[in-house]
Parts: C-alpha cells; structure tokens; sequence
C-alpha cells in the first residue's frame, strides 16, 4: 500500500524527520509537549531562513547577469577580505586593467577596451563577489543572534551550520571555476565548473526552501501529516526535483559556451533534427561539455523530458483527494509549461539579456514549486475529498 512502512523512500537530502518527534507521538497526543520542546524559535528561524532565501535567489541571478554580460574574469584575484573594496582612484583602476589585460579573455577578445567599459564588467563581478559577503555575514550574524538568544529550535543547529560550510564551499567553488579562465587559451570559465558552481546555488537554495517548509509547521502538525502522506507521489516528486537538476546542470553548460546562440530555429536545430557533426571534438567526452550544437540539443531533449514527466506526475497528484496537494501540483504544472515557452522563445531571440535572466528566473520559482509540492505530498494538509490513490 502507498505510503505504508515497507513502501516509504529512503530519506533524501531534503527530507529529514525528528526521531524525537516520531518517539514522541504519545506526548503529542496527551498535551504537546512536543511543541515545548521544538517549538521555541521556530518563527525567528524560518524568518532568518527567509532572507538569506532572497539572497541566495538574487545571487544566482546576479551570477547569471554577470555571465550574460561577460563580466566574470574582470576581477583576477581571490581577496575574501580585502577584496570588499573597490578601487578608489584612477590609479588604483589602472592597476586593476592592467591585471586584466593579461589574461586571455582581453587579448583574444577584448583588446582596445578602453577602461570605462572594463570598470562596467568589473562592477558586475564585484557585486556578484559583494552579494555573496553578504550572504555569508547575514548567515553568520543570523545564526550567532540565534544562538545567544537561545531561539535555535531543538536539533536543528547541525542543519544551520551545514548551511554555512556549503555556502563556504559555494565561494571556493566559485574561484576555482574563475580561475578556469584566467590562462591557457580561455575565453571564459570552463563551462563544466560553471555547472557546478550553479549547481550547488540551487541545492543550496533547495535546502533553504524545504528548512522554510518544515518551519512553517508545528512538529506536531507535521508528525500528524506525515500519516497522511502520498508515498507514490512523493516518490515521483523526488524524480521531478532530479531531472530538474540536470536541467538546471546542462543550462549552466548552455550559458558557460553561448550555446543558446547557436541554433535559433526551432523545434530543428539548422534545419535538422540533429545539429551537423556534433561528435566532431576529439576526445569525444569534450564534445558534451564544448561543442555548442550537442550542448543545447541535450538542454532542448531534456527539456522536453522534463515537461512531458512533469504533466505526468501532475496527472497522477489530480487523483488526490486533497485541494492543497492538487493545487501545489497544479501550479508547479503551469510553472513547467512557463518555462518551457520561455525557453523556446529565447533560441528563438538568440539569447537576448532579457530573455535570458527571465528563463533562469524561471528556472528558480519552478525549482521551488516542484519542492513545495513534494514537501505538500510527503506532508498533506486540508480534509480528504474522493480519491487517495
């Protein structure tokens, strides 16, 4: 039977259950000590989880402008510290050109820029850099606050701090995939790093947002719920929420190499199903991370994977006999559909900037959706109404 003992998943990276909570169902029943004992902070916890939500979403959008706008390479130094301030007179910009202008980005790319539009590029990666300080200090701020006043709701301090080592781990990340494009015959990031490196953004993101989730529920409420739970249709959430990653992974290629550029017919590509000679690197694996053809063919094929089992899970989540599951899925449903016109459109307009933020914005509220309405599965709420299955 879905959703009994023997049938329930292995516990993934974004589902956690309190064992003293499961331990403690009598308690609950007999007078909520449960909500005693982890219940205190809740509120103060999910709002601090809420900012850095916002942050963590503007820094992947910043990230992305700032790749759009060929800006990532302008600054070729990793300073945590003393990298926060900006140049603060002509000479000091000077200096900073001239460390650009030894790269190869400038010489094979951007030679005779003169040094306004370098301090353009330079602002955008200063403020990606900036944002991400910030992250890390409202992380820091937010989490010692929480601890001298004794708000950190029961066991939930190792999850908090995973999230800081990860975003620790984020800006290491992110220097190592810049350093990618600071020698040899590079003209911008090893895409490979870049989908890493966004990568671990969306998981990040993705912890923030279930941690938001459970928050926003009592343990009681939850442990009560958690009876209730669609096995079935969690589990098909689970296998949404990882075929959206590899999309999220294979986008982040597309954006590394300007591959959106490439092909702007569809649903061909150069008038083919096939772009030509798309195995034409040697050795061949480059071509899956290189060639700009087979890099948007498999964002495009997955894509349409990605819809098309969407609209199945979400057929299966209209048998459930609760409105909020239903809706949680319907909107992730209409979310996927978004995505995928605004995915089209911008082959079609060849990547303009605005089409382009807008998709990986897109790509953001559908990560989400697709995580509340698994979280809705695997925690229902609202009466039963026909069917279960």
């Amino acid at each position: 039977m879905a959703g009994g003992p023997m049938s329930q998943p292995k516990r993934s990276i974004f589902e956690e259950v309190d064992d003293r909570a499961a331990s403690s169902q009598s308690q609950v029943q007999s007078g909520g000590l449960i909500d005693r004992g982890l219940e205190k902070g809740r509120g103060a916890t999910r709002f601090w989880l809420m900012l850095l939500f916002v942050l963590v979403a503007a820094m992947i959008l910043v990230g992305g402008l700032t790749r759009l706008t060929d800006s990532g390479l302008s600054i070729t130094e990793w300073r945590p510290v003393t990298g926060a301030l900006p140049p603060s007179s002509e000479a000091a910009w000077a200096e900073e050109f001239e460390k650009y202008k030894q790269i190869p980005e400038y010489a094979l790319q951007n030679e005779g820029m003169s040094l306004a539009e370098f301090k353009t590029i330079y602002w955008w990666e200063w403020g990606h850099r900036q944002l991400g300080r910030v992250v890390g200090l409202v992380w820091a701020l937010g989490l010692g606050g929480l601890l001298l006043a004794r708000k950190i709701p029961q066991g939930w301090l190792p999850r908090l701090l995973m999230l800081g080592a990860l975003g620790g781990l984020q800006g290491a990340i992110g220097w190592w995939m810049v350093s990618s494009g600071l020698q040899g015959e590079m003209l911008d990031v090893a895409s490979y790093r870049l989908a890493v490196h966004l990568g671990l953004a969306f998981a990040i993101l993705g912890l923030i947002t279930w941690y938001i989730l459970r928050l926003s529920r009592s343990e009681a409420d939850l442990l009560t719920a958690r009876r209730g739970r669609n096995g079935k249709l969690f589990g098909m959430g689970t296998g949404l929420m990882h075929l959206a990653m590899v999309q999220i992974l294979l986008g982040a290629l597309v954006a590394g190499i300007d591959a959106g550029r490439s092909y702007t017919d569809w649903p061909l590509m150069g008038g083919a199903i096939l772009p030509p000679d798309p195995l034409s690197l040697s050795p061949v694996w480059r071509n899956f991370f290189e060639d700009a053809g087979l890099v948007q063919f498999m964002h495009r094929v997955t894509g349409y994977l990605l819809f098309l089992y969407g609209m199945v899970v979400w057929n299966r989540a209209r048998k459930s006999g609760l409105p909020p599951v239903r809706r949680g899925f319907d909107w992730m449903a209409v979310m996927l559909f978004g995505q995928l016109v605004l995915g089209i459109g911008t082959v079609l307009y060849a990547a303009p900037l605005h089409l382009a933020i807008m998709h990986q914005l897109g790509a953001i509220v559908l990560w989400v959706l697709i995580l509340r309405a698994r979280f809705l599965a695997q925690y229902p709420t609202g009466s039963a109404i026909g069917a279960t299955s």
